[in-house]
């Protein structure tokens, strides 16, 4: 079994994952707008101004994957009682990590030493996604 999040955006979905894919180190293999989707029913329902929205997109970091796309208006709803959680071994990584996903966000806890682990942190990105960042190690 593998489990992969699956995010959804209020039509910043194209710019959040240009985004990760600049700040986490992945590569975006599969972007798809609803303009651009197989079945001309599905553009045809969708209206001209959400032509050029995400209708699927992946992120890949190996062997693990990062999904999005943007929900259509009456569909959106604000994420919230999860987070994206990220583990890593090396803390200035974390650190580089954890600020870069920061900006124009909202941090919820700094990024700190705690009883379980050398640092996390938490935080919500410009783009509404409630990140944390756990690093095991000082490396």
């Amino acid at each position: 079994m593998k489990l992969s999040p699956y995010l959804m955006f209020n039509g910043q979905c194209e710019a959040a994952f240009k985004f990760y894919e600049q700040c986490l180190g992945g590569k975006i293999t599969a972007m798809m707008t609803f303009g651009e989707a197989p079945d001309p029913s599905t553009v045809e329902q969708t209206p001209p101004e959400w032509h050029n929205k995400i209708m699927h997109t992946s992120l890949h970091f190996g062997d693990q994957e990062l999904m999005g796309s943007d929900s259509p208006p009456q569909y959106y709803e604000e994420a919230k009682g999860f987070s994206v959680s990220i583990s890593l071994d090396d803390s200035a990584e974390a650190e580089r990590i954890f600020h870069t996903l920061a900006e124009n966000g909202t941090v919820r806890m700094p990024l700190q030493q705690t009883f379980w682990a050398y640092r996390f942190g938490m935080l919500v990105d410009q783009f509404g996604t409630p990140w944390m960042i756990n690093c095991d190690q000082a490396a």
